[in-house]
This record gives structure tokens, C-alpha cells and sequence, in this order.
């Protein structure tokens, strides 16, 4: 189990190493030590190895993640997971905005709030966020799913494609095309199936939350629709 100290190393040494890792590696445990808000740890991993990082991280920390878990014992700056393709990323603090920014697969979990525009423009991934949530999340969002315990603030979903968004708590408003709609027994097991995936299907209960997608009615230019562009 490799444990490093970025006090003592060098970052880019750290992310070399995770890189250069074969896929019948026998260090599938690794703990980071002491990141003191460095950007870019643990980037671009393509292994199925376990990072856990003690502390707080900067911006684009697990970015383009693929295959790897990915654990931070702290808060995350702007980008955490951004385009991130497989793998699960789990953040037990607060993460800034654009968490989970055009991610296309895997999971996010933040144990905090998130900021701005959380799961923008993402294209498959799951992301749960046990706290709240900041304005323009979920910004033209394609594919996955966005679950939210809390609140999510203003503009939630605009311009959205195909991603499906259960908030809990509160919504301040719905962007461009954003609508609530009737939660059918498929998505109950959808949700269902995120708060499980994140060991929170015994403490919370589906019925509590709305769901929210696409009007469709920005799909195809219309002129009646120009202001809305």
C-alpha cells in the first residue's frame, strides 16, 4: 500500500506513478498524504486501484477518471471528476462548482453542497449530492442522472437534453426547458438504485423527491423560441 506525502513529493511524481500502473498491479491501495489544496491530484487514472487522499484538494482533482475509486477526506475545488469516464469518485466535504462537468460515466458522491453549475453539460455519469446545490446545475446536461438531497438553486436544468434530475428539497427555479414531471415507477427504481449505490437506501426515502427533465422544446430551432437561445 503506497503511501505518499506531497509535502515530501513531488505531485507530478504522484500522478506518474498512477499512470504508469499495469493492469495486474499488485498496489490497488494508495493513500496521498498532506495536499494542501494541490490541483490536479490524482488525474487521468486509468487503473482499477483505490486513491484515498487526506485532506483538501484544488481544482480538477480525479479528472478524467477511469476505472479508479477515488476518495477525498476533504472539500474540492472547481472541476472534481470533470469528464470523468468510469470509476467512482467520492468527495466527504464540499465541492466547488462544476462538479461532475461533462462527465460520461461512473459516479459521483459529495457529502457536502456543491456550487455552481454541478453535473454541466455531463453525458452519462450519476452524481448525488447529499447537501445542496448551486445555480445553473445540471446546464445543458445530456445524460445520467443528478440526485440531490437538499436544494437546488436558481436556473436548475437549463437548456437540458436527456439527464434526469431528483432534487429533495427545494428548487428556486427551473432553467430554459427544465419542467417537472411525474416520477413512474421506473424512475423509483432508478433513484432507488442511486441512494443504494451510495448506502443511503435505508436512510432515505424516494417518495420525497420530484423529478425534473426536458420540455424538448429547444431541440429543433424555432423562431417563437428565439428569445429563449
Amino acid at each position: 500500500m503506497p503511501t505518499i506525502d506531497l509535502r515530501t513529493s513531488a505531485l507530478r511524481d504522484l500522478n506518474r506513478a498512477l499512470h504508469a500502473l499495469a493492469p495486474d498491479t499488485n498496489e490497488t491501495r494508495w493513500i496521498v498524504e498532506n495536499p494542501d489544496g494541490r490541483h490536479a491530484v490524482a488525474v487521468g487514472l486509468d487503473a482499477a486501484v483505490s486513491v484515498e487522499i487526506d485532506g483538501h484538494v484544488g481544482y480538477y482533482c480525479a479528472g478524467m477518471n477511469k476505472q479508479a475509486s477515488v476518495v477525498v477526506n476533504g472539500n474540492a475545488g472547481v472541476g472534481v471528476a470533470e469528464n470523468m469516464i468510469s470509476g467512482f469518485v467520492h468527495v466527504r466535504g464540499d465541492a466547488s462548482q462544476a462538479a461532475g462537468a461533462t462527465a460520461h460515466g461512473g459516479m459521483l458522491l459529495i457529502d457536502g453542497n456543491a456550487g455552481a453549475r454541478c453535473g454541466i453539460s455531463m453525458k452519462g455519469v450519476d452524481i448525488l449530492v447529499k447537501g445542496s446545490i448551486g445555480h445553473m446545475s445540471a446546464f445543458m446536461a445530456q445524460a445520467g442522472t443528478l440526485t440531490v438531497l437538499g436544494d437546488a438553486g436558481e436556473a436548475l436544468g437549463d437548456s437540458l437534453y436527456e439527464a434526469r434530475l431528483y432534487v429533495r428539497g427545494s428548487v428556486t427555479s427551473l432553467g430554459a426547458d427544465c419542467i417537472e414531471k411525474a416520477m413512474r415507477d421506473e424512475h423509483r427504481a432508478q433513484l432507488f438504485a442511486r441512494l443504494e449505490a451510495a448506502g443511503l437506501a435505508g436512510e432515505v426515502d424516494a417518495g420525497e423527491f420530484r423529478r425534473y427533465g426536458s420540455a424538448r422544446s429547444l431541440y429543433h430551432f424555432h423562431v417563437d423560441n428565439a428569445g429563449a437561445y
